[in-house]
């Protein structure tokens, strides 16, 4: 009688674990579907584009105010040489801070943009947890879970994709 009582508190604590519901989903296949994400990606890299073509202008002023400035270094004053070499000084200083402004500005952008898609991504999965009455929902993409069982777990990422309006 003992031995079945034990049992049977052995396995009490396993029959509330079946009556828990867990869920898993897949980001990696959620957020590059979003249209959202495709926006955001363009506009980071029409933004990039603008970066660039705008460093190739400085690059290019650098370059041909070099050449003249090389071609006339013998005929030029010390006064006038010196100036003009403290200006190629100051448009090289001037465009390495444009290069790391720019990468700066695009990091920031990307983050913000970034951010605001996982927060959506993040408020559809806790409405469908608070609807469905899942205990858990792991997101399988992050690598941090070493394993989730898929047949004991419900995949919600169709569930969240049709929540966000993806086919």
């Amino acid at each position: 009688m003992k031995k079945i009582l034990i049992a049977i508190l052995m396995m009490a604590p396993l029959s509330l674990c079946a009556q828990q519901k867990f869920a898993h989903f897949n980001t990696a296949d959620v957020i590059p579907n979003m249209k959202e994400y495709t926006t955001a990606m363009e506009e980071i890299q029409n933004m990039q584009k603008q970066y660039e073509d705008d460093m190739k202008l400085m690059q290019d002023e650098l370059q041909k105010k070099s050449e003249e400035y090389q071609k006339e270094q013998a005929n030029l004053l010390e006064n006038v040489r010196q100036r003009r070499e403290q200006e190629l000084t100051d448009l090289y200083n001037r465009l390495q801070q444009s290069y790391q402004d720019n990468q700066t500005a695009l990091q920031k952008a990307q983050a913000e943009k970034l951010s605001a898609i996982s927060e959506k991504v993040l408020a559809v999965v806790k409405k469908i947890g608070e609807e469905g009455g899942y205990v858990y929902i792991v997101d399988t993409s992050a690598g941090v879970i070493p394993f989730v069982n898929t047949t004991l777990s419900t995949d919600i990422t169709d569930q969240v994709k049709k929540e966000l309006g993806i086919q």
